[in-house]
């Protein structure tokens, strides 16, 4: 491992620069980093990167999961959540059982076990492609909320068709009654799961003496915390991360000071960034380990090729069918309940369609297949599974992530008039703010603001935010020369704490930090 070290290392720098560039050239990442692994990996001389199949999901899927369910909106994941239910549960669900019945017809010597086996593997979109795709072009909000919604919950139901599969290729055979109080145990017994540990964790936070580095390593242990704890009970840890992780979202006001929320931010923005860099760049790198495990299987390049071919193919036009599909039992629903939107249209489901680009959850599933069955057998057709992700893998991030920008400019989708404008709320939240602050001040602390400049000088900054309900935009030529002066400014600080020795560091660090929130205010105003 340690003679390894300096060859990780790099791989680190080399993943920061191939998404340095990826913004440059205005490509999503994840298609930069799967093909330079991919090349990688073919270079002669160069360490495996190889991690144990057993712990790829306890590593990479807890914290990338817990820290979508920490960003995301729950009232907006509620707006929207019949149509998030039906991608998340229903579409996935039809998506594998197409991939087993196709894959035991065309691919020889694969059983509807295997089939479901990869069809769960393969049956989840991730999110984090779509995400990095959509930063360079512009959606309506109801599509990213759409996408983010369903990256959560989609692990969750592909995983647990991915484990009954799993059972059913161990045992041989598959009793559904079985099936199905297993099944309500792992939703129920994961979402309980999660809430309760997330409340635990909520107490600890808010009862124990912690500042923000003790309430930071709380948040990076509780997804891990979250995920074994449902595991070791046999509820499902994807639905426990997820629930869990919405649960402290929704209350982290109450339990969590602003300095806790502003430094966790950053630590967790880094943290899921490595992160999610790894996994897209073990995904090219393991193409050799792979070509090597079919070539034992004896199955040629050409032929596991067209196979990796059929299956993405079915799970591009499966994922249109459900698009479409999604629009007509809208539109009759419609008539009987009410519904977010009767009149969804026909261009967003396009798109909703496209965005099908697999990655993470895909990748750690296929990699997480044991080597051997429990008897000692080898496991059936374990590297075809997987060359046949990496090829939808591939595929999908390279076709769709690439021509995506291109659809969704051509599109011309219209704006649904779901959310104000961000100026409109902006100014509607200043105004409010200012009112209230107004009104708290002078009925609460009146006898205090007669004598008080710094209360006075607020008073005058709130009213002028009630008197002026569009903010002054400050000019580009103005914002130039204030962020030289505080760059003096820094400057200055610096060379004073070199010339004065019995100045306190700690304090000019933290003056500089106040310029760099002035900076950041600025950019944002």
């Amino acid at each position: 491992m340690l003679d390894h070290f300096p060859f990780y290392l790099a791989l680190v720098v080399l993943i920061v620069l191939l998404i340095m560039v990826s913004n440059k050239i205005k490509v999503a990442y994840p298609v930069l980093l799967v093909l330079a692994g991919l090349v990688i990996g073919f270079i002669p001389g160069l360490p495996a990167l190889k991690i144990n199949p057993e712990l790829i999901f306890v590593i990479f899927l807890p914290p990338l999961l817990y820290e979508a369910a920490w960003t995301s909106s729950w009232k907006e994941l509620w707006h929207w959540r019949r149509i998030i239910g039906s991608f998340a549960f229903v579409v996935v669900f039809f998506t594998a059982v197409t991939v087993a019945i196709v894959a035991n017809a065309f691919i020889p010597g694969f059983s509807l076990a295997l089939g479901f086996l990869l069809g769960g593997i393969v049956s989840p979109p991730d999110a984090v492609s779509a995400s990095a795709i959509l930063k360079f072009v512009k959606v309506p909000k109801r599509m990213s909320t759409i996408l983010e919604g369903e990256s959560l919950l989609n692990d969750a139901s592909s995983l647990i068709i991915f484990r009954f599969a799993m059972i059913a290729i161990a045992t041989g055979q598959f009793v559904w009654h079985e099936a199905a109080l297993s099944f309500v145990w792992m939703v129920a017994g994961g979402v309980g799961i999660g809430l309760l540990i997330g409340l635990v964790f909520l107490k600890a936070h808010k009862w124990l003496p912690t500042d923000a580095n003790m309430d930071i390593v709380l948040t990076l242990v509780t997804p891990f915390a979250m995920y074994i704890g449902a595991e070791s009970l046999h509820a499902s840890g994807v639905l426990s991360v997820v629930s869990g992780g919405l649960f402290l979202s929704y209350h982290r006001h109450s339990f969590l000071g602003s300095t806790s929320r502003l430094r966790s931010e950053n630590v967790w923005q880094s943290f899921v960034f490595l992160l999610n860099g790894l996994v897209f760049m073990m995904i090219g790198l393991g193409l050799p380990d792979i070509m090597a495990g079919l070539k034992k299987e004896g199955i040629g390049f050409y032929e596991a090729t067209s196979y990796g071919l059929i299956i993405t193919l079915v799970l591009v036009l499966g994922r249109m069918v459900a698009g479409y599909g999604a629009v007509v039992v809208t539109r009759i629903a419609s008539h009987f309940i009410t519904v977010a939107d009767n009149n969804p249209g026909m261009k967003a489901p396009l798109i909703l369609g496209w965005t099908g680009m697999r990655g993470v959850v895909s990748l750690a599933a296929a990699l997480s297949i044991p080597l051997t069955l429990d008897d000692g057998s080898d496991f059936p057709h374990r590297y075809l599974v997987l060359y046949i992700t990496f090829v939808v893998i591939l595929l999908t991030l390279v076709l769709q992530g690439l021509t995506l920008p291109a659809i969704i400019r051509r599109m011309n989708i219209r704006e649904f008039n779901d959310h104000y404008t961000e100026e409109e709320t902006e100014t509607m939240i200043r105004e409010a703010l200012a009112k209230e602050s107004l009104n708290h001040l002078r009925t609460e602390h009146s006898n205090k603001l007669a004598d008080s400049y710094f209360l006075q000088k607020m008073e005058m900054q709130w009213q002028n935010h009630v008197s002026h309900t569009k903010p002054a935009v400050i000019p580009e030529e103005d914002k130039l020369v204030y962020k030289n002066i505080l760059e003096h400014q820094r400057t200055m600080l610096l060379k004073k704490n070199k010339e004065h020795e019995r100045i306190d560091e700690e304090i000019i660090r933290k003056f500089i930090r106040l310029i760099d929130i002035e900076e950041e205010k600025m950019k944002l105003g």
